[in-house]
């Protein structure tokens, strides 16, 4: 008889962190490593599904991936982060959220639905860390799934990939806690985080609350990640002028060169009432986001109706310092770190030498272990 899913995850574990696991007496397990802090009975899991309490030790994900790709960086999105080079993408199962539009479901809510089908294939750090070398990969990210919850994983395929000169990235919901983040601080440089909303209501029709996503985005400033700040603009959900501003106030308080990127919404998943974002959403975010000062500001997921937004200019001289076609970079012009034209320094994770443009065609590629 075949194995259930929920079996094949319990099969394919590894001990928790220490850092990221606290026993409450009784056999009870404290669980940190997301910002809902399950209190785990034996035999129970937390709200993720995938940390799980066997004998009064908790048990993680480990050993394993669901989802596996190369994609260009701009695609995660980080912008200001190794421009028109490849990321080794993996992902596992399970989410600390339930979000209706998630366009991972297959994966995220793997332990939630049934007609979530992707499986664990094992494999080892090791086997990531070869591929990523292989197809001259710099950047490993942890996405797909809510990386917070498998952590534990992460950072034993991160510490390999910087053993290689690699750099290792979370994209992310944001629902973190400071043992998390700290957990994770040696290994993880670049860290993308879904602002879904600004309203506390909406976020709890998420799974999650809306206090915990900003104060993990201010920690993340605090700790040095390099930081970029993704929202999915969608009609009638969180796309009032109120909101908008009052979200790119926010992100303007932690810092004016966070990028954020605010992308069209389409039907997807549960979410298929709403209809898909229109230029005018885009526009409306665009401006409130430079209302509020923000340098960077980036619409997207509807090509060729922004203009020249999905470009990278110098935020002194207006230089264009990175044109962008969809995932592609096209030319980039910076010189290091710098704008080519000023010499003003331009916030990001830059190579000496980055690639003038992409190599390859700016969309993703299936690999497999």
């Amino acid at each position: 008889m075949p194995l259930k899913l929920k079996d094949l995850v319990e099969a394919t574990t590894i001990p928790a962190a220490p850092a990221l696991a606290f026993a409450e007496g009784e056999g009870a397990i404290r669980c940190v490593a997301c910002g809902h802090r399950c209190y785990i009975k034996e035999a129970r899991s937390g709200i993720c599904r995938v940390r799980f309490n066997r004998g009064g030790a908790l048990r993680v994900p480990g050993g394993y991936v669901a989802g596996l790709q190369i994609d260009p960086i701009e695609k995660k999105p980080f912008f200001h982060a190794y421009p028109g080079r490849d990321a080794l993408s993996f992902g596992m199962l399970g989410c600390d959220f339930h979000c209706g539009y998630c366009q991972n479901w297959i994966t995220s809510q793997a332990l939630r639905d049934d007609d979530a089908v992707a499986l664990p294939r094992k494999c080892s750090a090791e086997d990531l860390v070869a591929l990523a070398v292989q197809h001259g990969a710099p950047v490993v990210v942890s996405t797909y799934n809510e990386p917070l919850i498998t952590s534990d994983w992460a950072v034993k395929v991160f510490e390999k990939a910087r053993e290689q000169g690699l750099v290792c990235g979370y994209v992310s919901n944001g629902n973190g806690t400071p043992e998390v983040i700290e957990y994770i601080r040696p290994f993880v440089s670049l860290y993308k985080v879904d602002l879904k909303s600004f309203d506390d209501k909406h976020y709890r029709q998420l799974g999650g609350v809306l206090q915990h996503i900003l104060d993990t985005i201010v920690l993340l400033k605090e700790k040095g990640f390099w930081v970029e700040l993704v929202t999915l603009v969608i009609p009638g959900f969180n796309d009032s002028e109120t909101e908008l501003r009052e979200m790119a106030k926010f992100i303007a308080s932690v810092s004016v060169d966070v990028p954020w990127h605010v992308t069209a919404f389409h039907p997807d998943y549960k979410m298929t009432a709403p209809p898909r974002t229109s230029t005018t959403e885009l526009d409306r975010a665009y401006a409130a986001g430079k209302e509020a000062g923000l340098r960077f500001v980036y619409p997207g997921n509807l090509p060729g109706l922004v203009g020249d937004r999905k470009n990278t200019n110098c935020a002194a001289c207006g230089a264009t310092l990175i044109r962008r076609r969809g995932f592609t970079v096209i030319e980039n012009r910076m010189t290091g770190n710098a704008c080519y034209e000023c010499g003003t320094v331009v916030p990001g994770v830059w190579e000496k030498r980055a690639p003038t443009h992409s190599n390859g065609t700016g969309l993703p590629r299936a690999i497999r272990i």
